[in-house]
């Protein structure tokens, strides 16, 4: 294939990235420029240094953390198993079949098991504990955010204890290191890339949720998501959302460079390291 050809090939792809990703960049940044009477101004820039969106950026960082070290907490160890288990395969599939529900169908139901007279609070009144306020808490959004994003954390660290070499285990073993020293030493480092994706894959979406904010949480959790749903459609101050937007499309950039830079480096320490 010439070097035309390849070319020609390239100019669907390159449309695609023009039209719906650096187009609609492009528009978020001219709109932050613009305040809610139309006037063009860098107002909203200042207006996002203060306290205000400050501790909202914050909080988004704290509970996109939170949503992703319990992730990871969950999916690495499900993901381990998957490996040993006879039928990897189709475990896998009905891991990640649940991502296939539309999203708002999930939050509902959650709703009526979390819900005064849901399923959970009749199994803590059979046992005695009683009625507990469960949705609308920290607790309910961050387990329903956990829930929807697990298999996004599971299937890459999967891939990557797929791809791992057992004769570097069995090696580990036979000089004498324990089943802790191995995976310290040895699997850990050598799916980190897998570790980093799954990451990635659910640490940027977790900061812009606004939907389980406001059915699971009740807006007692405020994230970056949530004020740019807010100012979009209720305050109408585009130009607000619009600057929100854009510290968030950046703070995505930055987290993808540093979770996704030298990956093949840091992958080949890794396993020099092993052997």
């Amino acid at each position: 294939m010439n070097a035309r050809t390849r070319n020609f090939y390239l100019v669907p792809y390159l449309l695609w990235i023009a039209l719906f990703v650096i187009a609609p960049i492009v528009l978020i940044v001219y709109y932050s420029l613009f305040n809610v009477e139309g006037q063009f101004t860098f107002g909203n820039y200042a207006k996002f240094f203060t306290p205000v969106y400050m501790q909202m950026t914050l909080s988004s960082f704290w509970y996109a953390f939170l949503i992703t070290a319990f992730s990871l907490l969950v999916a690495y160890p499900a993901a381990y198993l998957l490996t040993k288990t006879k039928h990897k395969q189709l475990w896998l599939l009905l891991i990640i079949l649940p991502s296939w529900i539309n999203l708002l169908l999930k939050a509902y139901a959650f709703l009526g098991l979390f819900g005064t007279y849901g399923f959970v609070n009749s199994v803590l009144e059979l046992v005695g504990i009683g009625t507990q306020q469960i949705l609308f808490t920290d607790f309910s959004f961050v387990f329903v955010s956990v829930y929807i994003f697990i298999p996004f954390m599971i299937l890459p660290i999967f891939n990557s204890l797929e791809e791992l070499n057992p004769s570097l285990i069995y090696a580990a073993r036979d000089l004498g290191a324990s089943p802790w020293t191995t995976f310290r030493r040895v699997v850990f480092p050598l799916t980190l890339s897998g570790v980093k994706s799954g990451c990635q894959a659910v640490f940027i979406p977790a900061l812009s949720l606004f939907m389980i904010t406001r059915l699971i949480a009740g807006n007692r959790v405020i994230t970056l998501g949530t004020a740019i749903e807010q100012h979009f459609l209720v305050t109408q101050d585009w130009g607000m959302g619009a600057t929100i937007a854009v510290f968030l499309i950046i703070a995505m950039a930055v987290i993808m460079l540093l979770t996704g830079s030298r990956k093949r480096g840091l992958q080949d320490d890794s396993k020099k390291k092993a052997v």
